[in-house]
């Protein structure tokens, strides 16, 4: 029964792991279909290369930084409990892959590839699994202080803020290290608009995204014994929600509207274990008019030219998230209850002031060394042949 056990633990992180992995083809395809047609290679040359990159960072530095685990043993060791750590480390390694396939998002159109190359190993590396490992290890014992202060430790089940806002706040300082691309604004600050190059690539990438969430969510129990229809329906409930508050206040934008329930599905990350599906349902509903209000206010008011609104929809609907979580996860909500709004609100923060300093830091040091930015020349002709010398389709 034992070695059962194992196995279909085995099976289940694994299935969970290939889900969402595919989901790097919906980041891919994401960007794809909103950027213009002269940097669509680049967008799917880079969702590629991060995550190959971040497989090695992970491996070898950040999975052993996280959870103090390290894969130098023979391989008969390895293989024990049929091979469930190994799978464990791939279920969570797309999870930290998923960083900087977010900035990829903020950054398009005018990053250089080779510095973003660097720049994810260090952030898959070290960056994230630092906070990773405070949260989902209890490591430095800020988990323990937060459950001796306030009652309950920070609740993030699925990674609104250890993945998603994370990955949001770290790509705008990366955003204004690197500036607005070329043309963006006028002198008189006017926005001028570049239209999203392939809305059905972009409904494409909306609908891998959705689909592979559910692994991302539910298996997040990482055992058959764990897992929930809860988080499920919550997932469902809050990418519905998401869905028609973009829809409504983005007056039938698709952009607005196929970012809509990825907004949900990153606000009910945090707490979609505790929920009652209404809870999941106004979580999804606050999500996707975030979205919408912060993206349009961002991009015209602020004059923050961050391409996909990485840093409205995963960094602040992430942020949302966290909160949501010590809200309408208590029981006076309909939620299971054992969480703490004050360790939410502190975990949060916490999680959002060390992505963005670190994130600003980074970014401005690889400028200082290598320049992160292509030229004006450059950028005028595409990354797509700047940097691979080909365009995404025949001129034939």
């Amino acid at each position: 029964m034992e070695s059962l056990s194992n196995q279909s633990n085995t099976l289940f992180v694994l299935l969970g792991a290939i889900m969402v992995l595919a989901m790097h083809a919906g980041f891919a395809f994401l960007e794809v279909g909103t950027v213009r047609e002269k940097n669509q290679v680049n967008a799917l040359a880079k969702i590629m290369a991060d995550f190959s990159v971040s497989t090695i960072a992970y491996f070898f530095i950040g999975y052993s930084l996280a959870y103090g685990v390290n894969f130098y043993d023979v391989a008969s060791s390895l293989s024990e409990k049929s091979g469930y750590d190994l799978v464990k480390f791939f279920f969570l390694l797309t999870f930290a892959a998923a960083i900087p396939a977010i900035i990829s998002g903020g950054i398009a159109e005018r990053a250089k590839f080779n510095p973003q190359l660097i720049a994810s190993f260090i952030l898959v590396g070290f960056t994230y699994p630092f906070f990773e490992g405070i949260v989902w290890n209890g490591a430095y014992g800020f988990q323990k202080l937060l459950t001796e202060k306030f009652g309950a430790p920070f609740h993030d089940f699925a990674g609104s803020v250890v993945v998603h806002a994370m990955g949001g706040w770290l790509a705008l300082g990366a955003v204004l290290v690197l500036g607005a691309r070329h043309g963006r604004y006028s002198k008189d600050g006017k926005l001028h608009a570049f239209a999203p190059s392939n809305i059905p690539f972009l409904a494409l990438g909306s609908w891998i995204l959705t689909v592979g969430w559910f692994g991302f969510n539910v298996m997040s129990a990482q055992t058959l014994e764990g897992v929930s229809g809860l988080v499920a329906v919550n997932s469902l409930m809050a990418l519905a929600g998401g869905t028609l508050a973009s829809l409504i206040i983005g007056r039938n934008d698709p952009g607005f509207l196929y970012n809509g329930p990825l907004a949900g599905l990153v606000a009910v990350c945090a707490g979609s274990d505790l929920f009652h599906p209404l809870g999941a349902l106004v979580t999804g509903l606050v999500a996707g008019a975030l979205f919408v209000w912060t993206f349009s206010l961002t991009q015209n008011k602020w004059k923050i030219d961050d391409v996909l609104g990485v840093w409205p929809l995963h960094g602040l609907c992430g942020a949302w998230g966290g909160i949501a979580a010590g809200i309408f996860g208590t029981k006076a909500f309909g939620g299971m209850g054992g969480v703490s709004l004050i360790s939410q609100i502190i975990g949060t923060l916490s999680g959002l002031t060390f992505a963005l300093i670190s994130g600003y830091i980074l970014y401005k040091i690889l400028d200082t060394v290598f320049g992160i930015r292509l030229t004006i020349e450059e950028e005028y002709n595409g990354a797509d042949i700047s940097i691979h010398k080909i365009n995404s389709t025949s001129s034939d």
